[in-house]
């Protein structure tokens, strides 16, 4: 015997397929209509509108190339511990070493997942120090607009390092902000220079967040629109689209804090000390597509693109389907969607029509706006 539940059912796809059929079979069903999400690109009356596909770490789980990783042999490293400036320091050692699971630390640490309870670092050969340095170099697999990047240490902070991004997959680099005690020095650049209109897309050197204390556990947080004047009009400012655009970040560590002690007689357990090592990697951002797509997807070769809608196509949406060139290619805002359009056989005509009211004949002028 039926249950009530069974009987519902029975009548609601019956009566779905019903419509279905009534409608030549081009109807949609109940359920198919109540589980079909809104486009965000449009709103409740199709009308084209702004979309962005979703905030992520565009870093989370993938690979990070660097030059340099312990335990390729086996080697000591020693963890210095002092609750703050002043206070005696202790020499904890331990042994790096790749081949052991437990006493690795590889570079995919950089981008698993983080959590706070069972960290996990990546770390470098001791004492690779200025001018030497420590490169680590992500691809985020197309254009982003990011909007930070951080890295939260397991050793003290560097006390010099530069953070860059590359447009082209990594053909070009240019930086984006570089961290010092010695900016003039490090970088040849002013130490917290003043940002204007004038010097906006221009990385800057600043001394914060290069104190030797927490000697674990400190982060360095670069938000790539802080103190950018056209940052509140965003969606008018080409050069800061532009700006925080990247398709890859490099961080290059490039001086090592030190207690000073490398150099004193027990020198080799100093310096076994002093090493980069970091246990979270992320760069925070959205899938470039320029306010024509909700989200990106893989292509048929496992590269990511935008899907993109408003009639727009490329790998970012940044120009217009063949056939949609009536209207030049446009970057989406708050305001305005600016989808391509096409040409309209039945606009031309309207605008023939008028035309020849008014003693004038333009064949296949006609727009659409």
């Amino acid at each position: 015997m039926q249950s009530a539940v069974d009987i519902a059912l029975t009548v609601l796809l019956a009566a779905s397929l019903s419509c279905r059929s009534a409608l030549g079979g081009y109807g949609v069903s109940l359920f198919a209509a109540q589980t079909s999400p809104p486009d965000p690109c449009y709103d409740e009356h199709g009308k084209p509108r702004r979309c962005i596909p979703d905030f992520v770490n565009s870093a989370f789980g993938k690979e990070v190339k660097v030059s340099s990783t312990c335990g390729k042999a086996p080697g000591r490293y020693c963890v210095v511990t002092a609750a703050e400036k002043g206070d005696e320091r202790t020499r904890n050692c331990h042994t790096c070493d790749a081949s052991d699971p437990k006493k690795g630390r590889p570079p995919a640490y950089l981008t698993d997942l983080n959590n706070p309870h069972n960290l996990t670092c990546w770390q470098s050969e001791n004492f690779v120090q200025y001018p030497q340095n420590v490169t680590l170099t992500l691809s985020l697999g197309k254009k982003f607009e990011v909007t930070y990047v951080s890295l939260q240490f397991c050793s003290p902070r560097p006390e010099s390092m530069v953070i860059y991004k590359s447009m082209d997959y990594g053909k070009s680099w240019v930086p984006f902000q570089s961290y010092s005690t010695q900016c003039r020095k490090m970088y040849n650049k002013p130490n917290r220079a003043a940002i204007t209109k004038q010097n906006e897309q221009e990385a800057v050197c600043t001394d914060s967040h290069t104190d030797m204390y927490p000697l674990t556990g400190g982060l360095i947080a670069f938000s790539t629109l802080d103190g950018r004047p056209s940052a509140h009009d965003f969606d008018n400012s080409p050069v800061l689209q532009d700006w925080v655009t990247a398709t890859d970040i490099k961080v290059i560590f490039s001086r090592l804090h030190t207690f000073g002690d490398e150099n004193e007689d027990d020198s080799e357990l100093a310096r076994d000390s002093y090493f980069y090592a970091v246990s979270d990697l992320q760069v925070g951002g959205r899938c470039k597509c320029n306010g024509h797509a909700s989200r990106c997807v893989k292509d048929r070769d496992g590269g990511l693109v935008c899907e993109c809608k408003h009639n727009a196509a490329g790998p970012e949406c940044d120009r217009c389907k063949p056939f949609h060139y009536d209207r030049p290619w446009q970057r989406a805002t708050a305001r305005e969607a600016n989808e391509c359009v096409g040409k309209s056989p039945r606009r031309a005509e309207q605008v023939i029509v008028a035309d020849t009211r008014g003693g004038w004949v333009k064949i296949g002028s006609g727009n659409i706006s």
